[in-house]
């Protein structure tokens, strides 16, 4: 696919939902140029949600059609209210659909270590475990609580009757 013409390249990706198209982003550079064409993300946007959707929603300023479609996914999937969620092992502030504020991340300790198995939280920096632990409060144990609490409920929130 990399002599394929950039013509060729966009009706293949065309074919692809947003999942995928995802995906086909990170690939290789030339991949993650054209998975991240506006148009594709219009055009998924538009089939997805329709076009009265999108003349409301079209990007503004720096935004994309691909992170209007993130935004408005992220909303159908858990609301628009303040929400802790997590992707990954790492755990956000979500309003409205927007990542308003990167909360922590967790990684998984080794049982090699001697230490028993339990999750730490990973702060961004170069201190050592001892300030790590020290700078973790129980507003950061909350935070963790609230996040797991609110994945392990979402599946019960979907089947609920009403």
């Amino acid at each position: 696919m990399g002599r394929l013409p950039l013509e060729i390249c966009m009706k293949i990706f065309c074919l692809l939902d947003y999942h995928h198209l995802a995906v086909a982003q990170q690939v290789c550079r030339k991949w993650k140029l054209v998975a991240s064409d506006n148009v594709l993300w219009s055009n998924l946007f538009k089939e997805r949600w329709g076009e009265d959707h999108s003349a409301f929603y079209a990007p503004i300023g720096s935004k994309s059609w691909k992170d209007v479609y993130e935004v408005q996914d992220r909303c159908d999937r858990i609301g628009v209210g303040l929400k802790i969620i997590r992707e990954g092992i790492d755990y956000y502030l979500v309003h409205q659909g927007e990542k308003q504020r990167h909360l922590g991340s967790r990684k998984i300790q080794k049982k090699g270590t001697g230490h028993s198995c339990h999750s730490e939280i990973d702060f961004n920096g170069e201190s050592s475990l001892a300030e790590e632990r020290s700078c973790r409060g129980i507003l950061d144990k909350i935070l963790f609580f609230i996040g797991d609490l609110e994945v392990a409920s979402a599946e019960a929130k979907r089947t609920r009757v009403i």
